[in-house]
């Protein structure tokens, strides 16, 4: 499993126009992170960002979205601590 801060670095390098303000904070604090199960802030993980990624992205379209978002909803998929 990557590192969130690898995949946000990625995504940057695609969508270059974010104009969810959602997204484009859920990727600043993923560009933070390590793996989705590590704490973030008050929250006891990180799947709350990576969701609010995957809720705000639909204006991201293309085969690196469609690859990367897949890559996403596996991580979230793993059973949480």
């Amino acid at each position: 499993m990557r590192a969130l801060r690898e995949v946000a670095v990625e995504i940057l390098a695609d969508w270059t126009v974010i104009n969810n303000a959602g997204a484009r904070e859920a990727l600043e604090y993923m560009r933070e992170m390590g793996v989705v199960t590590e704490r973030f802030g008050a929250d006891p993980n990180g799947y709350a960002v990576v969701s609010a990624l995957l809720i705000n992205s639909i204006g991201w379209r293309g085969s690196v979205a469609r690859r990367i978002k897949k890559e996403l909803r596996q991580m979230c998929d793993h059973p949480r601590p």
